[in-house]
């Protein structure tokens, strides 16, 4: 899916390929305002399945923390903060508690515009006259040369506008971008399609028939139908 909308896919043209709604695209791609997130590893200092496995099988046969510690390399206070966090050496399952791990690393880092509220007001009020992100981003470095804690790049100021978990810069300022748009798209993308504009099974009007070309015959009707500005349109028969 992330490929997919990388390249410029649509959200329809996602949705057939999956056999799903747009709409479900559109759930899952705005939860991180259309920019992939990045992929999941765990730490290497981080307790292994096959660890929290060993340290389940010790407990079940009444080993010492310490014996078990002295096994897997590890210090004692990190077999025990683990058995404690997880139900206790009654409750401890290894199972549970890796999966427990792995939604507490879920929480995210602070960006650089929620942990510097300064950098974040000269950015939101840059936005507000209009200056890209890229112009922003441009200009702080070249102002401040010499003080990085007022430089930040584009993407980040981008991801903040679209990623509203992060509490960086507050959604109203989208309106102010070149290009209003709740998501991060691809410079590929577009709506249209191959046959964007034409009428399905259309007739050309080279292959009407000789009797109505010369108007021999009454009763045929020609239609048109022109677009204006300011949504308007006038058919005429």
């Amino acid at each position: 899916m992330w490929e997919r909308w990388k390249e410029g896919w649509t959200l329809h043209q996602i949705g057939h390929l999956f056999d799903r709604p747009h709409t479900s695209i559109h759930n899952i791609l705005s939860k991180t305002g259309g920019i992939r997130p990045p992929q999941r590893r765990r730490g290497a200092t981080a307790l292994t399945l096959a660890e929290r496995e060993e340290i389940s099988r010790a407990l079940i046969v009444g080993e010492s923390m310490r014996s078990v510690a002295a096994r897997l390399g590890r210090a004692p206070s990190t077999i025990s903060r683990e058995i404690g966090r997880n139900a206790g050496q009654d409750g401890y399952r290894a199972s549970v508690a890796d999966e427990a791990a792995w939604n507490r690393a879920l929480r995210p880092k602070l960006c650089k515009l929620v942990k510097n509220r300064a950098l974040a007001g000269v950015v939101a009020n840059l936005l507000r006259m209009l200056w890209s992100p890229e112009q922003i981003a441009g200009w702080l470095t070249h102002t401040y040369p010499n003080d990085p804690s007022l430089h930040v790049s584009h993407e980040t100021i981008y991801r903040s506008l679209f990623i509203q978990a992060r509490g960086a810069l507050k959604k109203e300022l989208l309106e102010h971008l070149r290009r209003t748009r709740g998501m991060r798209r691809s410079r590929s993308y577009t709506q249209k399609t191959a046959i964007h504009g034409q009428i399905a099974d259309a007739v050309s009007i080279s292959e009407r028939p000789a009797s109505v070309e010369d108007r021999a015959v009454p009763g045929h009707w020609e239609g048109d139908l022109v677009f204006g500005s300011g949504n308007s349109q006038i058919a005429t028969l």
